[in-house]
């Protein structure tokens, strides 16, 4: 088994599709396709605080942690948030999400961020088996106005 993480590149866009039409499917979500396009091109944009890493196992993509980081009025440097993370249903259970997060671990601390920092849903279990693992859930309540 050969995994590499990387950053995604413009000849990603097909197979990153797949699985973010996965992803969404996965949450109930149906998000406009302009939406989807528009994220893909400030993931391309090297103007954007919007990252993707992608998860390349034996030659194919089979995950991808979208991230940014944002100034904080708690500590002195940047926070980095990890706002979507998915692994191909077929591979889940193999350190694929680990994997993914150690990465972004360690490029936080390459960078000087201050914090790493994610939320899921409180009903994803599986998620929360791994995200545990790393540390227990604050007890941070989120509260979302949509506009």
């Amino acid at each position: 088994m050969s995994l590499q993480i990387r950053d995604a590149q413009p000849q990603d866009q097909a197979d990153w599709l797949k699985l973010w039409r996965d992803y969404l499917a996965f949450y109930n979500v149906d998000l406009a396709e302009e939406v989807t396009a528009h994220t893909w091109a400030r993931v391309m944009d090297p103007v954007s605080r919007l990252s993707m890493r992608l998860a390349i196992l034996d030659g194919q993509t089979v995950g991808f942690a979208i991230h940014h980081f944002h100034d904080s009025t708690w500590v002195k440097t940047p926070d980095c948030y990890l706002e979507d993370l998915f692994i191909d249903e077929t591979i889940r259970g193999k350190g694929i999400g680990r994997a993914l997060i150690d990465d972004l671990i360690a490029i936080s601390k390459e960078k000087g961020w201050s914090r790493l920092y994610w939320h899921t849903d409180e009903n994803n279990q599986r998620a929360r088996k791994l995200y545990d693992s790393y540390v227990e859930s604050d007890g941070h309540i989120r509260y979302r106005l949509k506009f």
